[in-house]
């Protein structure tokens, strides 16, 4: 068993957001604002790893308690594990050569009404969810994906939903009190859990390897169905926050 005390986490926070320790764990804050700044507070693992070396695999188990300012804060925030998909580095400054890639997530997200992360229309794609993605390390017709953007962004979109599989329900707990989550991560398998029920239960399951990611930040992302692809930043007229306790991961095998 490994807990927030003897991880190797970092933290990260831009334009006045905040990360602070607390006896249990981490309150993460952005503050109230209409600039149009990215404001991000986060707790990782990986930010200075190369992807190969990212150390979550499966079997494994993460469990936390958790507690959010509101169920409307406009942005996004959540936990779990990922492989960081849309880094961009080149190497300069000690930082790790990292390229986007397709996802490869275990995670509960909570997202605003502005976003649409989802290349299914099925699926849940806002809101408080459980939802996980996993995509091949590398395809051939990405090539294809990318030359068909400007022509047509439904096709792409349509043909993105076969090469990733994905799987997410959406969560009806009050995330403004405190819930235990837990996800539970094998090579066929991923649960996810709140308060000892069961909220999805999926073969959909993420290639390794991954990192934990805990966060809260104000902006949006949306690839919708008529094929639009939205992004941007969001005003919070009130201060935002999340706080975690009792992180722990187990791993077995």
């Amino acid at each position: 068993m490994v807990n927030s005390q003897s991880m190797n986490l970092f933290r990260r926070s831009y334009d006045g957001a905040s990360v602070f320790p607390t006896p249990n764990g981490f309150r993460l804050t952005i503050p109230a604002s209409t600039q149009h700044g990215y404001r991000l507070a986060q707790v990782d693992e990986y930010i200075r790893l190369p992807r190969h070396n990212f150390p979550a695999r499966p079997p494994l188990t993460l469990s936390l308690c958790a507690r959010a300012s509101s169920e409307s804060i406009p942005g996004t925030w959540g936990f779990g594990l990922w492989n960081d998909p849309f880094g961009l580095s080149l190497g300069f400054g000690g930082n790790p050569f990292r390229l986007p890639v397709l996802p490869n997530t275990i995670w509960f997200f909570h997202a605003s009404e502005k976003n649409y992360l989802s290349f299914r229309n099925d699926k849940p794609a806002q809101g408080f969810l459980a939802q996980t993605f996993s995509s091949p390390s590398f395809h051939p017709m990405q090539f294809l994906t990318g030359l068909m953007l400007p022509f047509s962004m439904i096709k792409a979109r349509r043909y993105l939903s076969h090469i990733v599989e994905e799987d997410a329900v959406s969560i009806s707990a009050d995330v403004t009190q405190w819930h235990n989550y837990r996800i539970e991560w094998s090579l066929n398998r991923s649960a996810f859990w709140v308060d000892e029920t069961l909220a999805l239960e999926t073969s959909v399951s993420p290639r390794p390897l991954l990192g934990l990611l805990i966060w809260i930040d104000n902006q949006y992302a949306a690839f919708t169905p008529q094929g639009k692809i939205k992004w941007g930043l969001e005003e919070n007229l009130n201060e935002a926050w999340l706080e975690v306790e009792k992180i722990e991961i187990k791993t077995s095998g």
